[in-house]
């Protein structure tokens, strides 16, 4: 019994290693996309524009960070190739970015605690995708600022569709979950505003907490909200103390709302309940 457990999440921690190999790229390519986009929309009519090369997610392949080589299938094995090659790149010796790796592992290790939480199930299925794009996002923002709409309003869709199949709640609370979570970060934006002419966070923000709301139901709304503020101030506390970041500067919010979901998602039962326990 305990070697099956022990094959089932080594299968789960293999599957998330993939799958991380493969949101690096999304992580990198997403973002560049977006701004081919915006630039060929940003055009002129009648303007001539210079044909650019295909680029998506498949186009072109992987290469090296370095010097621009496709890379060999064996050199491209999630972590597996980075700790062979030492960190390096078999083309040029260039150094590889330890985010690669490191991304694979937490996408590895996320995928082993859904799977120990939920066992081999439908919903394990379902949260494994709801995880994986939420460390998609959080990467994208905290590298890039931006919570890309072709990520978040995808999954917040299938949220609100799994809930119709009796998914982690039913559809009713799913539909006031996701409207809870995007007005409730749109009200707090437009006081902000109101009271200091500035502008607090992004409307991605706002959708993205929609999404959460949509997979977790409203009730899960303020712990996230209270998780993801307290873990931010800390984290921004923290860069202003230690590393002289400019307490003015923008810090993105989406990885602390990512995370905060994350727990939420697992542990959230537990937390409300331990919470009115103290309360009491």
């Amino acid at each position: 019994m305990l070697m099956d457990s022990l094959l089932i999440l080594g299968g789960a921690f293999v599957l998330g290693l993939v799958v991380g190999s493969f949101l690096s790229v999304v992580v990198h390519r997403l973002p560049i996309m977006m701004e081919r986009t915006l630039r060929l929309e940003c055009q002129e009519e009648g303007e001539p524009s210079e044909a650019e090369s295909p680029y998506n997610l498949v186009v072109p392949g992987s290469r090296c960070p370095a010097c621009r080589r496709p890379i060999k299938p064996w050199h491209n094995l999630p972590v597996l190739s980075y700790l062979i090659l030492r960190g390096r790149s078999a083309c040029c010796d260039g150094v590889i970015p330890l985010r690669y790796p490191l991304l694979e592992i937490l996408s590895g290790l996320l995928s082993v605690g859904v799977v120990f939480h939920f066992g081999v199930t439908v919903t394990a299925a379902a949260a494994l995708i709801l995880s994986y794009s939420l460390l998609a996002l959080a990467c994208i923002d905290l590298e890039h600022q931006i919570l890309p709409d072709s990520i978040t309003l995808p999954v917040l869709w299938l949220g609100l569709l799994f809930s119709m199949s009796g998914g982690l709640v039913d559809s009713e609370t799913s539909i006031l979950g996701a409207a809870t979570g995007y007005l409730s970060l749109w009200s707090v934006y437009h006081i902000f505003k109101c009271l200091t002419g500035k502008e607090g966070m992004g409307y991605g923000d706002f959708k993205l907490l929609a999404l959460l709301g949509a997979w977790l139901g409203w009730q899960a709304i303020p712990l996230v909200i209270v998780l993801s503020s307290v873990v931010g101030s800390v984290y921004g506390l923290g860069l202003i103390v230690f590393r002289g970041h400019a307490s003015g500067q923008p810090i993105p919010f989406g990885p602390f709302l990512a995370a905060a979901g994350w727990i939420v998602l697992l542990y959230g039962g537990d937390l409300t309940h331990f919470y009115w326990g103290l309360a009491a």
